[in-house]
């Protein structure tokens, strides 16, 4: 979202040719010209992870609002909508879901479903670039990596509300021999879903196999992930049960279809396994019910306590 925006290139054409990005001080205010070869800085990186938190302004860009990395390759534009499969659809870049024509110091995207958009391309630093609306007046922010150090862990534990809510139900496929009997042993099948600004999940104790279509939800309540100060590959997941109180679990992801909820209580470990994909493409009903917000997850002061 940009107060002034210059391009100084028409001012100083003889001085400024080989330049490609000019800040101007006016006024004590930092005015930022478009970067020249537009082309070659959305080439510059194979994955561009889009910071949804830095968001600015009030408006909304529906394919970089679902997208959690973008890419530009020769034309085409792809995108990560999923966290499962990340990593590994498309050969890490994700899916097909429209064109790009760079143009001076913007971007035309041609998107399959949400049609055209001109963006505004500012170079932040050598690895940030900001994508600004005018029609919008919103900018998104992207950070840039390369394919092969991409962390596609780390990205996981970011954005695990939304990877657990990519599965119809989590099914009980495990539980330890060691831990005390508790109430949870019974609950056979999770669920997680947003309504509103609540986290909801759903928990019933059909006998596992049962098929999703066919599960009869016991109970539905609230649910909160929290992060861990000074452990990045750490959450902690409170589910809201009336007649337990607050079940608290350390909550690890095994791979894109596993979870391990450790409960520290009676030292039980559980795994699930997702059920019912919901893939997010560009075209259907998935595409229109998901998207992005600005989210940042309470801090829990805990130290690990599951065994490695």
């Amino acid at each position: 979202m940009k107060a002034k925006k210059l391009l100084f290139g028409f001012l100083m054409i003889g001085l400024l040719a080989s330049s490609c990005y000019t800040e101007v001080l006016i006024e004590d205010d930092i005015v930022d010209a478009p970067i020249f070869n537009v082309g070659a800085a959305l080439q510059s990186h194979d994955l561009w992870y889009v910071d949804i938190n830095a968001t600015r302004g009030s408006g909304e860009i529906p394919f970089m609002q679902r997208a959690f990395t973008v890419s530009f390759l020769n034309g085409n534009l792809y995108a990560n909508n999923n966290i499962v499969g990340i990593g590994k659809t498309g050969n890490g870049l994700g899916i097909d879901v429209g064109y790009y024509n760079p143009l001076r110091g913007a971007v035309e995207i041609d998107h399959d479903i949400d049609g055209r958009w001109i963006l505004e391309v500012y170079e932040v630093n050598a690895r940030t670039l900001e994508l600004y609306h005018a029609g919008t007046d919103t900018s998104y922010f992207v950070k840039g990596f390369q394919a092969n150090n991409f962390d596609y862990d780390l990205l996981f534990y970011d954005n695990i509300q939304y990877f657990m809510q990519e599965y119809d139900a989590w099914e009980k496929v495990y539980t330890s021999e060691e831990g005390a009997i508790n109430d949870f042993d019974d609950e056979n099948f999770l669920q997680f879903f947003n309504e509103g600004t609540q986290n909801i999940f759903r928990s019933s104790i059909d006998r596992t196999g049962t098929s999703v279509n066919n599960l009869r939800w016991d109970y539905e309540g609230n649910y909160q992930v929290y992060d861990i100060e000074n452990d990045e590959t750490l959450k902690t997941l409170t589910l809201d049960y009336d007649f337990m109180g607050n079940d608290y679990f350390e909550l690890y992801v095994i791979n894109d279809s596993t979870i391990e909820l450790y409960h520290p209580s009676s030292e039980t470990t559980y795994e699930f396994k997702g059920r019912g994909y919901q893939q997010y493409l560009k075209s259907g009903k998935s595409s229109e019910v998901r998207k992005r917000t600005k989210t940042k997850n309470p801090v829990m002061n805990v130290k690990r306590s599951r065994k490695k």
